[in-house]
């Protein structure tokens, strides 16, 4: 086992590390029995990723053999540095899934079927559908609370509560008595929306905190998840590849973590206790991975510690806390309170 580990280090160097790997033609990589070169390797890596990494995380075997070779009437016998993919399982201490999910997989790439914020059930769209989950950065049943110098990026509403529960904003009513807006403007860059602002802002809303609850119920919904259990409830350190994750106990990132995957790859986190960040932690996407396709399902409150950094899409049970300093690269979306501290919000 520690050969492998030193293989499985030695060959993410290489292939990470463009830089570093030599320009030569005896360098290829090795994807079950047949091998391509490296040139002529690069434009298929996203799709070769995307197909290991759906079931199961991926990893990159270093290893060298000798060929006898025919090249121009010459036979040449040199070494080949070889890398080869290969499944990440014998080296993980969860427990992976059948991964087929309840819902079925994603249409668009790897891992699980994403949850719908439309109105209509379908993919969201459009950011001014305020019928919809996703034409919030923010959202809430039971109130928005503000402290500090914190900077949202689009919209927030909160519903049923009135819009006396959306607190700290230094709210300014539009003209039309449809949504209002912060002072100073950099606190929401786009609208807030009360319950008992004017029509037809009150049934927008009912609308969107509905599909909000829907999405929460189809990502709690998915079975056979792909990883169980995963690091005992700590993932701090760990590289995610996309797919369905499940907890039965809290989840805790206490050192940064690391989501990679393509642009259309699906990520569901299901928690049935809290998920916490600890302070100056943070989750980095790599790959081209996109917070819009990553699904925290949390049955307790999450929390955001100072300065940390948070990916996704929100969507607790009952609330949300950014502390001081905190950043969401995606919405929070909470069936109870969202509880902001001179935090940034950007979907």
């Amino acid at each position: 086992m520690q050969s492998k580990l030193k293989c499985l280090l030695l060959s993410r160097l290489l292939y990470r590390s463009w830089g570093i790997l030599p320009r030569k033609k005896n360098i290829f990589f090795q994807v079950g029995d047949k091998l391509f070169e490296r040139s002529s390797f690069a434009y298929l890596l996203q799709s070769i990723e995307r197909r290991l990494t759906t079931h199961c995380q991926t990893i990159w075997f270093c290893k060298q053999k000798e060929f006898s070779l025919k090249y121009k009437s010459n036979s040449v016998l040199t070494r080949f540095l070889i890398l080869t993919f290969l499944p990440l399982s014998f080296l993980t201490s969860c427990n992976p899934g059948s991964g087929k999910s309840g819902n079925g997989r994603n249409p668009y790439g790897a891992g699980p079927s994403a949850p719908s914020l439309s109105a209509d059930g379908g993919r969201f769209t459009s950011s001014t559908d305020y019928a919809s989950a996703g034409a919030y950065a923010v959202l809430s049943k039971s109130g928005i609370s503000n402290s500090g110098v914190t900077a949202i990026t689009g919209s927030i509403g909160a519903s049923p509560i009135a819009a006396t529960g959306i607190t700290g904003f230094s709210l300014a009513m539009d003209a039309s008595n449809v949504f209002s807006t912060s002072v100073p403007h950099s606190l929401v860059t786009d609208k807030v929306f009360g319950a008992t602002y004017t029509s037809p802002t009150p049934s927008n809303l009912t609308s969107a905190i509905s599909s909000m609850e829907r999405a929460y119920v189809a990502a709690a919904g998915q079975t056979s998840p792909d990883f169980t259990e995963l690091g005992a409830g700590n993932i701090g350190g760990m590289t995610l590849a996309p797919g369905l994750y499940k907890w039965s106990t809290d989840l805790r990132i206490t050192t940064t973590a690391y989501l990679s995957g393509g642009p259309e790859d699906v990520w569901i986190f299901q928690v049935a206790g809290y998920v916490d960040i600890s302070s100056a932690q943070s989750i980095i996407l790599q790959g081209g991975a996109q917070p819009r396709n990553i699904y925290w399902q949390v049955a307790n409150g999450v929390t955001l510690n100072t300065t940390s950094t948070f990916v996704g899409v929100v969507l607790s049970q009952t609330s949300v806390t950014l502390n001081s300093g905190a950043t969401l690269r995606g919405r929070a979306f909470a069936q109870t309170s969202v509880i902001i501290n001179a935090s940034t919000i950007t979907p």
